[in-house]
């Protein structure tokens, strides 16, 4: 399993949330909200701890990479 890596569909609507989140706190000035910075990070790097333990985010294998590890 590549952790670095998840969905591409994932990727943007982490940092679509991330942004949005940030902006309802500015706007609302819950603090809370600054959380959005978690799925923002999570997006930008192209990283999610989530998907390690749900393994809901895993890409699946290319044909390259088995024949490299046998």
């Amino acid at each position: 399993m590549n952790v670095n890596k998840i969905r591409k569909i994932c990727r943007p609507i982490r940092i679509v949330l991330g942004l949005g989140l940030i902006a309802a706190g500015v706007v609302t000035g819950i603090n809370w909200f600054y959380l959005g910075v978690i799925p923002l990070i999570a997006g930008i790097a192209n990283f999610c701890p989530l998907c390690i333990i749900t393994k809901q985010c895993d890409l699946p294998e290319s044909s390259e990479s088995n024949n490299e590890s046998n």
